[in-house]
C-alpha cells in the first residue's frame, strides 16, 4: 500500500505508474477512434499528443496493432464478399445462357442448397456494401479514393446482378405454386343468383308476348334465393409451401432497395393470376362499345356470369389474395398495402367497366331485374371491397359505378312505366281472353315486389305521385301513411293498367264479351295480387273491391248476353192463357228462342274464360237463369203445339240445353250439328 502511495504521489514508474499510463493512452487511443480519421492524419496526431505527455510515446504501437487487427477483418469480409460476387456471376451467367436458347431460365430454389447458398451470398453483399457505406471516406489525396470507387462499383454491380436474378426466380416461383381455380364448385355454392325476368319468356316492343310466372310458388321461391351467400368458403390461391421462399426473396430485394422491381413483378403476376380467374368466372374483357352491341339473350347471360363475379370475386378471390400479400409480405405494411392494391386494381376495374357499360346501355323493360340483381351485388361488395383495398380511386369508380347502376335501375323502371302508359294497341283479343298486357304487367310487378328494398331506397315519391295515390284509395288514406315507395308507384301502375283494359275492352262492339273480356282480365289482376306478395302491397280491400267488379261483369254479361234469349219464354204477345194461346206466336217464340241459342252456343263456345272456378260460375248462372225459365215454357205450351211438325219448333229440350253449356267458354267454336227434333 505504502509503495502505491509512495508511487502516485511522486508521478514516477513502478506498476501504478503502468496503470495510469495504460488508462491515459486508452484514453487517447479512443478519442482517435471515434475521429474516424485516415491513417496518416492520425500519424500526424501522435506526434502532437506525444508532445503533450511522455506517457503517450507507447501508444504508436498500438494504434498499429490496431490498424492490422482491422486490415485482417477488412480482408476477411472483401474475401467473403468476392465469393459471393462469384457466385452471383456465375449464376448470372447460367440465367444469361438460358435465355439466350429458350424460354425458362435454371431456377436455383429448385434446390435447396443453391437457394441457401445464394441467399447467403446476397446477405454478404448486401453486408460488405453496408460495410463500405460506414466506412470513413479515405483521404482525398490517396490512392485510396480509387480502391474505394471500384469496391462500390464492384459491390453495386454484384447486386444488381442478384436483384436481376431474383425477380426471375419470384415471377417462376409465383406463377408455378399458383392454385389453380375450381369455378365449379364457386358457382354450385350460390345456389341461384336471381330468376330473370325473362327465363322463359320473351318480350317485344309492345308488350305483347311474356311467358307465366309459376304461381304454385316454385319459380318464386327459387328468386328468393337470389341473395344466396358464399357464406366463409376460403380457398388457397398459392401454395402454401411456396410462402417462405417467396419471403426468402421479398426480403432480400426490399434490403437491397429494390422495393419497386419487387412489386412490379409480384403484382404483374398476381394480376394476371386474377385476369385468369375472372376468365374462369366466365367475365370476358369488353369494351363499353362492344357491350352496347350485345343481343339481349347474350348480354343477359354475361350480366349473371357478372353477377356471381362480383360476390366470389371480393368475398373469395380478393379475400384470398389479400391473404397472400399478408404472408407473403409480413410486417413491410407500406409495401403489401401497395402490392395488394395494384394486384387487386385491374380486377376490379375490369368489373367496374362492364357495370359501368350496362348502366348506360339503351334501356329497356327487360334488363330491369338483371341490372337490381347487379346493383345489390355490387351494393353487398362494397364494403369489404373498401376494407381490402385503401386505393381511394378504385373505392371511388366502385361507388360511381353503384351509383350509375341504381340510376340505370330507376330510368329503367321508369322506361316500364312508360310502355305501360303509351300502350295503345287496337287489337282485341279474339276470345276475350286475358289479353298479354295484364300478363306482362302482373308478372313483372309478381318479381319486381321482391327487390323492394333496393328499389325503396332508389324511388321517392312526388307529390304528383301522392295526389293520384290519393284517387285510387279514395278517401281511405289509412293505406297511403304507410305505403312505400315501390308500393305507391306499384299501385299507380295497376291504375294505368285497370284504364287501359277499360278502353281496350271499348274494342268490342258486343257488349257481352266486354263484360267477359273485363271479367277475364281483372279477375286475372285479383289472382296475380292474391297469391302474391303484391297483395302485401294492394292490401284487402283491393282485392274485395276488385271481386266486386268481377260479380258486376259476371251480371252484366248474363243481362247482355241472355236477356233476348229470355224474352222469348215470357207469356206476354202470345194471345191469352196456355189453352189458347196463338199458335203462329208460339212458333215465333221458339223458333226465336232457338236461334238466339244456336248463336250464342255458336259465338260463345269460341269465347275464352281461362279460370276454371270462373268459367264453372259462369255456366251455373246460366244454367239457373235460362233452364227453368226454358223447361216452364215449354211446360206451359207444348200441348198448343202437339202434332205432326212440333220438333220443329221444340227443337231441344232443357236436358239437351243443359249438356250444351259445358261447350261454352272453351275457346273452341263449335256449331249445333245433329239438331234433335222432337216429337210427341
Amino acid at each position: 500500500m505504502a509503495a502505491t502511495t509512495t508511487t502516485d504521489g511522486g508521478g514516477g514508474g513502478g506498476a501504478g505508474g503502468g496503470g495510469g499510463e495504460d488508462r491515459v493512452l486508452a484514453t487517447a487511443q479512443q478519442i482517435l477512434k471515434s475521429l474516424n480519421t485516415p491513417k496518416d492524419v492520425r500519424e500526424d496526431m501522435l506526434l502532437i499528443f506525444s508532445s503533450f505527455d511522455n506517457r503517450l510515446s507507447n501508444i504508436t504501437d498500438l494504434v498499429h496493432r490496431d490498424d492490422d487487427g482491422a486490415a485482417a477483418i477488412a480482408a476477411e469480409e472483401l474475401e467473403r464478399f468476392e465469393a459471393a460476387e462469384k457466385l452471383i456471376l456465375h449464376w448470372d451467367s447460367s440465367l444469361s445462357a438460358d435465355h439466350h436458347h429458350s424460354a425458362a431460365s435454371a431456377i436455383l430454389l429448385d434446390s435447396a442448397d443453391d437457394a441457401a447458398d445464394y441467399f447467403s451470398a446476397v446477405d454478404d453483399v448486401i453486408h460488405w456494401i453496408e460495410q463500405l457505406s460506414l466506412a470513413p471516406p479515405p483521404h482525398p489525396s490517396s490512392s485510396a479514393v480509387n480502391r474505394r470507387r471500384i469496391e462500390i462499383d464492384r459491390a453495386e454491380n454484384a447486386i444488381q446482378l442478384a436483384m436481376t436474378r431474383l425477380e426471375e426466380e419470384l415471377r417462376h416461383l409465383l406463377i408455378r405454386s399458383t392454385v389453380p381455380l375450381d369455378a365449379e364448385s364457386l358457382h354450385g355454392s350460390i345456389r341461384r343468383v336471381s330468376l330473370s325476368f325473362a327465363d322463359g319468356a320473351t318480350v317485344d316492343e309492345n308488350l305483347e308476348s311474356f311467358g307465366e310466372v309459376n304461381d304454385q310458388g316454385g319459380d318464386s321461391q327459387r328468386f328468393h334465393e337470389r341473395g344466396a351467400s358464399l357464406g366463409d368458403i376460403s380457398i388457397d390461391l398459392l401454395r402454401s409451401d411456396a410462402v417462405a421462399e417467396l419471403r426468402e426473396i421479398v426480403d432480400r430485394m426490399v434490403r437491397s432497395g429494390y422495393e419497386k422491381e419487387c412489386l412490379q413483378v409480384y403484382s404483374s403476376v398476381r394480376r394476371d393470376v386474377l385476369d385468369e380467374y375472372l376468365s374462369i368466372l366466365g367475365v370476358e374483357k369488353l369494351s363499353i362499345e362492344e357491350v352496347q352491341r350485345v343481343e339481349w339473350k347474350s348480354l343477359d347471360e354475361k350480366m349473371k356470369k357478372w353477377i356471381q363475379a362480383v360476390k366470389i370475386s371480393v368475398r373469395v378471390l380478393l379475400t384470398g389474395e389479400k391473404r397472400v400479400c399478408d404472408s407473403v409480405f409480413g410486417d413491410l405494411n407500406d409495401i403489401r398495402e401497395i402490392c395488394f392494391n395494384e394486384t387487386a386494381k385491374g380486377c376490379v376495374m375490369q368489373l367496374l367497366n362492364f357495370g359501368e357499360a350496362v348502366a348506360i346501355c339503351k334501356r329497356s323493360p327487360e334488363k330491369l331485374f338483371r341490372i337490381l340483381d347487379m346493383y345489390e351485388a355490387l351494393k353487398d361488395a362494397l364494403p369489404e371491397l373498401e376494407n381490402l383495398i385503401t386505393d381511394g380511386f378504385v373505392i371511388d369508380e366502385a361507388s360511381g359505378v353503384l351509383k350509375m347502376l341504381g340510376e340505370a335501375a330507376k330510368g329503367t323502371f321508369a322506361e316500364f312505366e312508360n310502355c305501360l302508359r303509351n300502350e295503345s294497341s287496337k287489337k282485341p283479343v279474339i276470345s276475350g281472353d286475358v289479353h298479354p298486357l295484364p300478363r306482362y304487367v302482373m308478372n313483372y310487378l309478381k318479381l319486381l315486389v321482391d327487390y323492394g328494398e333496393p328499389m325503396d331506397s332508389l324511388l321517392v315519391i312526388s307529390d304528383e305521385d301522392l295526389y293520384r295515390l290519393q284517387n285510387c284509395f279514395g278517401r281511405d288514406s289509412s293505406q297511403i301513411e304507410n305505403i312505400s315507395p315501390l308500393g305507391c308507384r306499384m299501385v299507380l301502375l295497376i291504375s294505368e293498367l285497370e284504364n287501359n283494359l277499360e278502353e281496350k275492352s271499348k274494342l268490342y262492339e258486343d257488349s257481352a264479351m266486354q263484360c267477359i273480356f273485363l271479367m277475364n282480365n281483372i279477375h286475372y289482376l285479383v289472382r296475380k295480387v292474391k297469391d302474391s306478395e303484391l297483395r302485401n302491397v294492394l292490401g284487402d280491400d283491393w282485392i274485395r273491391k276488385r271481386r266486386g267488379q268481377v260479380r258486376q261483369y259476371h251480371t252484366g254479361y248474363l243481362r247482355a248476353s241472355w236477356t233476348k234469349a229470355l224474352s222469348c219464354l215470357k207469356d206476354e204477345g202470345i194471345g191469352g192463357s196456355s189453352n189458347n194461346a196463338s199458335k203462329m206466336a208460339l212458333k215465333e217464340r221458339f223458333k226465336n228462342f232457338n236461334a238466339c241459342f244456336e248463336e250464342i252456343y255458336r259465338i260463345q263456345s269460341a269465347w275464352k274464360v281461362p279460370d276454371p272456378q270462373l268459367r264453372e260460375e259462369l255456366r251455373i248462372s246460366i244454367s239457373e237463369k235460362v233452364i227453368p225459365a226454358y223447361r216452364s215454357f215449354v211446360g206451359r205450351f207444348r200441348s198448343q203445339l202437339e202434332g205432326r211438325h212440333a220438333g220443329k219448333y221444340i227443337k231441344y229440350t232443357p236436358d239437351d240445353l243443359e249438356a250444351y253449356l259445358p261447350d261454352l267458354f272453351e275457346g273452341s267454336p263449335a256449331v249445333l250439328h245433329h239438331i234433335r227434333r222432337k216429337s210427341q
